[in-house]
């Protein structure tokens, strides 16, 4: 049922997701948006929509920038603050499609991404009916440093495919040639500073990665009910950090002792439990 759909997000941004619809005006709406180096047709992302679409509503899956083979889309690159675009796509979504309420849902870094848009989205006039976050990246030095000191299988993922990621990107636009000493790092945290160095306007790792945190005040705004499910168990989000989140009659915090990263799976058929539990709270 998917049709690809690239999104005008405003200053000549473009971002590129998937729309999946009965074509009725009286079908709910669902925006996913994925995590770091996965994309709108990750195996949980699928699985996500596959559910929602079952349980009745409609679903919109959107790439972040240079996920999901859009690399040719844009030529700066992708980095966790862009959100003014990620707020752009939702409401060029929500302007063009047609539906009847809207939601939004967001796995680890889409999560965080889809929290901060829940923040903003009142006063960016877009009318979200309530958002679900399966572990966002909460505080991301913290992040950085459990994936930098946890199994090695986690790092070196991400690691090949941000490499792989960015070699497509060069491909794309062969002026950046800065893009060529991708492959040389063996470290997260040493690729991260060389990129936010020469491609961002931060001053440092440091103050890049706090300033897309979640933490401390900036969920104090909320007013579009949003759902936290986090697992206590999460290798690369660290639990302790949802305790600096400000509090908010807005937020809600469901926790379970085993899940893993966005895993949550609950049978032999490797469903997810936040997959139908975010389907119970949109349908509610």
């Amino acid at each position: 049922a998917s049709e690809a759909h690239v999104l005008d997000c405003g200053d000549g941004v473009r971002l590129m997701g998937y729309h999946s619809t009965d074509g009725s005006a009286s079908r709910d709406l669902v925006i996913l948006i994925h995590g770091w180096e996965g994309s709108a047709s990750s195996t949980y992302l699928l699985s996500a929509a596959a559910h929602l679409w079952n349980s009745g509503f409609d679903v919109f899956r959107l790439n972040l920038r240079d996920h999901g083979r859009t690399q040719h889309l844009n030529e700066g690159l992708f980095h966790s603050c862009r959100l003014d675009e990620v707020l752009g796509a939702v409401k060029a979504i929500v302007r063009d499609f047609l539906h009847r309420r809207c939601f939004l849902g967001g796995f680890s870094l889409g999560g965080n991404f889809a929290l901060r848009v829940a923040a903003r989205a009142p006063s960016a006039g877009i009318p979200l009916q309530q958002v679900v976050s399966i572990c966002p990246v909460l505080y991301p030095p913290n992040a950085m440093d459990a994936i930098e000191a946890g199994p090695r299988v986690y790092h070196d993922y991400l690691l090949k495919k941000w490499q792989r990621s960015l070699k497509s990107k060069l491909g794309a636009f062969p002026h950046l040639t800065a893009l060529a000493r991708a492959p040389d790092f063996k470290s997260l945290n040493e690729m991260n500073a060389y990129f936010i160095e020469r491609f961002t306007d931060f001053s440092s790792l440091r103050a890049y990665l706090e300033a897309y945190a979640i933490t401390g005040d900036v969920l104090s705004t909320l007013s579009v009910p949003s759902t936290i499910i986090f697992s206590l168990d999460d290798p690369m989000i660290p639990a302790a950090d949802l305790q600096h989140l400000a509090p908010s009659p807005y937020l809600s915090i469901e926790t379970t002792s085993l899940g893993g990263h966005c895993g949550f799976i609950m049978n032999h058929r490797l469903e997810s439990w936040a997959d139908h539990r975010m389907a119970q709270l949109f349908a509610q």
